[in-house]
């Protein structure tokens, strides 16, 4: 049994309106019946709808002390990144131990989990990101950023819906008829082109923008006009088909098409990212101020900085009469969908960093490498500290 000898911990959340959980009944019976003891602490699954009687049944112990399962644990696996328990007083991280593993989203890039990943690299965790694994065909039934793009694309239009004081589909009416809304979705990847698909079932006028030729034939295949940003695509198209960290002159050419079509949008939708790189600001205020009154942003960027100039981490507010959201964790609102996907995730790439009970850091394997940040007291992956010393250089 490969998981004989292992001792996995699985945390409530902690975040704000997070109701994910990072192993349902069914993986933790997987876990189990390979031989793994399984501690889950009270209450982790009631987000998503599994009772502790369903972990119960499913082999796990319940655990009433967060910190008694990160004192047992040889593995913790999350959701979220490690955050401060207001209940204990304590950052979780704090209570971690050395040779720990942890394996979550940990958005190592966005500026305000830096002093978290140094934190961890002091520690001596070993720290996994899901959210760095590469999008090669081996890793797709790991690729928790794929699984969760298609839940925040999806509820990023329903909840613009909810917010937009207008109708979305053209309706017509006895006093006349009201034309359909406009939505733009820059960066056209899984939760951009499910953004697409959800607003034209509701019977938007769509419009993309993505620098790479791919993404916008699968925009186009959708019904989506598209925006033209300029960049050559061999400038664009970095490593696994993910857009590339584009220089300052480059991301100044691709928003400058934005201006008019941002400018008409009822609804715009920003999923542009880089792997293990800050989000590029592709809507400026100039922008923002720009749109119609009552017209929505929704930010799906924000964990790793977000896309637009304005947005405010984990804030859904109101500028220049534009309701700008920075929700961290959409996904979290369609918690029992997302929660089977994301421990399914995270049970494959389990399985692939253990090896006869223990675990087996193979840096010659590229998910691994990829997706490891810290280790034996450091960060070890290049691109985030590389973000890391950046960032810091230009405060």
């Amino acid at each position: 049994m490969e998981l004989q000898g292992l001792t996995i911990g699985i945390l409530k959340e902690i975040m704000e309106n997070e109701n994910r959980v990072a192993g349902i009944p069914e993986t933790v019976k997987k876990m189990v019946d390979n031989g793994a003891k399984v501690l889950v602490e009270s209450g982790a699954g009631l987000g998503s709808f599994y009772t502790d009687a369903d972990y119960k049944n499913a082999g796990a112990e319940i655990i009433n002390d967060p910190e008694s399962i990160y004192n047992s644990a040889d593995v913790i696996l999350k959701v979220k990144e490690p955050l401060m328990n207001e209940a204990k007083n304590k950052h979780e991280v704090d209570m971690m131990k050395s040779n720990q593993v942890l394996i979550s989203f940990l958005h190592p890039s966005n500026p305000i989990n830096h002093d978290m990943v140094k934190k961890l690299a002091q520690k001596g965790v070993i720290g996994f990101s899901l959210d760095c694994i590469p999008r090669i065909s081996r890793a797709q039934s790991m690729d928790a950023l794929t699984s969760m793009s298609t839940v925040a694309g999806y509820k990023a239009i329903i909840s613009a819906a909810c917010r937009l004081p207008k109708f979305i589909p053209m309706i017509t009416t006895a006093v006349g008829m009201f034309r359909p809304a406009i939505v733009f979705v820059v960066g056209t990847g899984v939760a951009g082109l499910q953004s697409l698909a959800t607003a034209k079932r509701l019977g938007a006028e769509i419009y993309a923008a993505d620098v790479r030729p791919d993404a916008v034939e699968q925009s186009k295949s959708l019904g989506a006009k598209i925006i033209d940003t300029g960049v050559p695509p061999e400038i664009a198209i970095g490593e696994g088909g993910y857009a590339r960290h584009l220089s300052d002159e480059w991301i100044h050419k691709e928003r400058q098409p934005f201006y008019e079509i941002v400018k008409k949008a009822d609804i715009v939708v920003l999923s542009a990212l880089v792997p293990r790189k800050i989000a590029p600001i592709l809507v400026d205020e100039t922008m923002v101020r720009s749109m119609k009154p009552g017209s929505v942003i929704v930010d799906i960027a924000i964990d790793q900085g977000g896309n637009c100039e304005l947005t405010e981490s984990g804030i859904i507010c109101v500028k220049h009469n534009v309701t700008i959201d920075g929700t961290k964790n959409i996904p979290g609102s369609v918690a029992l969908s997302a929660s089977s996907m994301f421990a399914q995730n995270v049970l494959n790439f389990l399985s692939l960093i253990v090896k006869d009970g223990k675990i087996n850091i193979n840096k010659s394997d590229e998910i691994i490498a990829s997706a490891l940040i810290t280790e034996n007291g450091k960060i070890v992956n290049p691109d985030v500290l590389e973000e890391i010393v950046s960032y810091k250089e230009h405060r």
